[in-house]
Formats: C-alpha cells, sequence, structure tokens
C-alpha cells in the first residue's frame, strides 16, 4: 500500500500516483451503473492510485495511488483522459432504493468535509509512516515492505468481503491472465516509489512526481490523439522546471533515489495509460460484467504476492530480514502495519469524498494536500534545505494547483 496516488494505489492506493489521474479514474467508478453508490481510486492510481491507485491514471492523481492504488484506480472503459461534467455524483440513482450496505457513501451535510479530512489524512500519513519505516528504520527491504503491505490488504479486504460490507469479483484464471501485464507494471511502480523514497526527503518526492503529468500527457497526445489547452502545457512546463531547479538545489542529493523516482515516473504513467484497456477487456471475462474498486484492490494485491516473493528471492532479502534486529521491535511492526492500513484507507476514503464532492473539488484536494504534506516531511525528518530549494518547492506545488486548475477549465 504504498498508494493509487502510489498512487493508490489505486492496488489499494499504495503508490504516489499524481492527484489528476486518480480524480479522473475514481470519477469513472462511480459512473458504473451496474454498481450504483457503493463504488468508487485508484490509483492510485492509488497513485491513482490510486493507489492507488488511489488512488491512482490518465492526465484526466499517484499518490493515489495509488500506493496501491494507485493503484488501480478506474473503472471506466473510455478513452484516457476524458473528463466528466463538474457535477456531484453518486447521486445519479437516487430514485432506486438500495439495501444499506450497498450504499456506503449516502450523503449528508457535514460528510464532505469530514470526507475530505479522512483522505487528506490517510494519504498524508501513509507516505509519513512509510519514510519512518524505510529511513527512520533503515529497513534496507523495500521489497519485503510491500510484500508485508500488499498481504495485510489483502487479508482486510477478504476478510470485508465475507462480511458482506463490500461486493468483490471472484477471481478466475482468465481474470488473472487478463489483469497480470498491468500487474507487473504495478509492482514495479510500488518498488520503484518505495526506494526513491527511501534516499529522497518527502517534499522532493512530492515534487519530481509532478514530472508524471508532462510523460502521461505527451502518452495520451501520441497514444490516443487526445490533445489539451496551452494552459495545461504550460503547468505542466512549469512543474518539470520546479523539479529540475529542486534536484539542482537539494542539500541531500541522492543520486540513486532520483534514478528511482523517475523510473517511477515513467512506470506510473505506464500504468494510467495501458490500465483502462485492460479493465474493458476484465469486464468482459468477470461474472458480472464490471469490476469495481475492492476487486481491483483485492486483484492488484494478491496477484503482486507471488512476484514479490520472487523478487524478495532474486535480492536476497531474506537473509537480511532474518538478521535485522529491527523486526524484533514491536513498535517497527505496528508502525508498517499501520501504513499499510493507511494505504488501503486511501482506496475507501477516495471513494468516499468523490462520491460527497465533485471531482473539481476532489482534484482540488489533492494537489492542495501536498503543501501539508512537503511541509511535514521537511520539518518531522529536519530535511537540510535553503531558501532555492524551499523556493523551487514551493514554486512545484504551485504548478500543480494551476495544473489542476488549468484541468478543470478545459
Amino acid at each position: 500500500m504504498m498508494g493509487s496516488d502510489v498512487l493508490p494505489l489505486w492496488s489499494s492506493t499504495n503508490g504516489f500516483e499524481d492527484r489528476e489521474s486518480e480524480k479522473s479514474l475514481l470519477e469513472d467508478v462511480a459512473k458504473i451503473p451496474s454498481m450504483g453508490t457503493k463504488n468508487g481510486v485508484i490509483s492510485n492510481t492509488m497513485n491513482g492510485s490510486t493507489n492507488g491507485l488511489l488512488s491512482q491514471m490518465p492526465i484526466s492523481n499517484p499518490w493515489g495511488s495509488v500506493r496501491r492504488a494507485h493503484s488501480n484506480r478506474s473503472m471506466s472503459g473510455s478513452r484516457p483522459g476524458n473528463e466528466a461534467a463538474d457535477v456531484e455524483l453518486g447521486g445519479q440513482e437516487k430514485e432506486v432504493e438500495k439495501p444499506v450496505r450497498e450504499r456506503p457513501f449516502a450523503k449528508s451535510r457535514h460528510q464532505p468535509i469530514t470526507s475530505g479530512l479522512a483522505y487528506c489524512l490517510c494519504s498524508c500519513s501513509m507516505i509519513l509512516l512509510n519514510k519512518i519505516v524505510l529511513s527512520g528504520y533503515n529497513l534496507d527491504a523495500g521489497i519485503s515492505l510491500m510484500f508485508y503491505q500488499n498481504l495485510v490488504s489483502v487479508v482486510l479486504v477478504s476478510i470485508l468481503s465475507l462480511l458482506g460490507v463490500i461486493n468483490t469479483e471472484p477471481i478466475t484464471w482468465k481474470l488473472v491472465r487478463v489483469w497480470l501485464p498491468v500487474n507487473l507494471i504495478f509492482v514495479g511502480m510500488l518498488v520503484s516509489s518505495i526506494y526513491s523514497l527511501k534516499y529522497m526527503n518527502v517534499a522532493m518526492v512530492t515534487i519530481l512526481k509532478n514530472v508524471t503529468n508532462m510523460i502521461t500527457a505527451l502518452g495520451e497526445m501520441y497514444l490516443f490523439h487526445k490533445h489539451h489547452n496551452q494552459k495545461v502545457w504550460g503547468s505542466l512546463i512549469l512543474m518539470v522546471i520546479s523539479a529540475t531547479c529542486g534536484g539542482i538545489t537539494d542539500l541531500s542529493f541522492h543520486g540513486l533515489g532520483y534514478g528511482w523516482q523517475i523510473v517511477n515516473c515513467f512506470l506510473t504513467a505506464g500504468y494510467s495509460l495501458t490500465l483502462r484497456k485492460v479493465m474493458d477487456l476484465a469486464k468482459q471475462v468477470t461474472k458480472s460484467g464490471s469490476l469495481n474498486e475492492f476487486s481491483m484492490v483485492l486483484l492488484n494485491n494478491l496477484l503482486s504476492l507471488p512476484l514479490g516473493l520472487g523478487l524478495i528471492l532474486v535480492f536476497q532479502e531474506a537473509p537480511y530480514l532474518l538478521s535485522s534486529p529491527v523486526l524484533r521491535l514491536p513498535v517497527f511492526w505496528a508502525v508498517a502495519t499501520l501504513s499499510g492500513l493507511f494505504g488501503l484507507a486511501i482506496s475507501f476514503t477516495s471513494m468516499w469524498f468523490l462520491h460527497q464532492t465533485s471531482p473539481t473539488t476532489y482534484s482540488l484536494v489533492g494537489s492542495l494536500n501536498k503543501i501539508p504534506l512537503s511541509l511535514a516531511g521537511i520539518m518531522l525528518f529536519r530535511v537540510p534545505t535553503s531558501v532555492p530549494n524551499l523556493l523551487s518547492i514551493f514554486f512545484g506545488l504551485f504548478a500543480g494547483v494551476l495544473f489542476a486548475l488549468a484541468k478543470i477549465s478545459s
């Protein structure tokens, strides 16, 4: 559940998926008529995205999701990047009476604020807790951390499904074969996001994540012939400039961390660009003819377990874990588990928030949420910085807000 963003992702929204992609994917989820208001990123994207994905993720927001989302946060067969009208979602079927357990996101006067705060809290907490696990405890086994957090997500989603709290599609071999290619990208997205966060400070990870939007926009233009207006391209250029200036002025610059983050940007963009096509194919082999957010979280994280186990053996993390004193600390397990829970919670809170507000509000809050996250990352981890670096960071955050506004007006 590194985040859907993440990604969500979004996956649960484990990764650090970009907020615009996560919004687009979750928006599509909310429009699936067969699932009603019980659906929601991913990513992610889930960064989406989620998650992920929430998450959760074409240009049309990592961390999503997510991490695990990441990942993972879209339910539409429409072409990537399409934007829906600025309307309140979740009320499209209000004339149809549904059982209570199928209406977990019913609206009330105070729920927009409550859901927004819950979404921001889960998103920031997951990233900061992951940073504590990786840097605070100096854990040199990022793949194992991903494996453990994904296992937590699988167990919790399975329990909720058995209790009837959520609905998930049965996992079949046909569905696994269709989903496996995008899951490979998802696992790569999570692993790269973990290692970039280990070697980089939170603020610079957040700023460099903006480059994903540029890659996704170029991919949409060449693969789907989607065009964006000058405001969008202008804000994207500002994002790239801020990321470049931030890297140049970064007093804690780590070449390996920046390398992992650049890889993550390409993988996150690739995940978002391929997710919807794979989802169209996946819905054709499911019994209900649809694939909701919870099914994506379960599918992404379940398939990641054998892949993660193989990577643990290849990179020889098992001997390190057996000899590491960190694993004997109960506090470490509590923090690692809590970060996984927050990663999964991004999928739920992002869906809840989107159903209580509009896509535009969701997108803006996702962009503005990066500001307190970056400040918290700098202060909590005592990151050495300078005035030029701080200016670059805030310039990048400002560019992210401009990007969200440009997408809303386009």
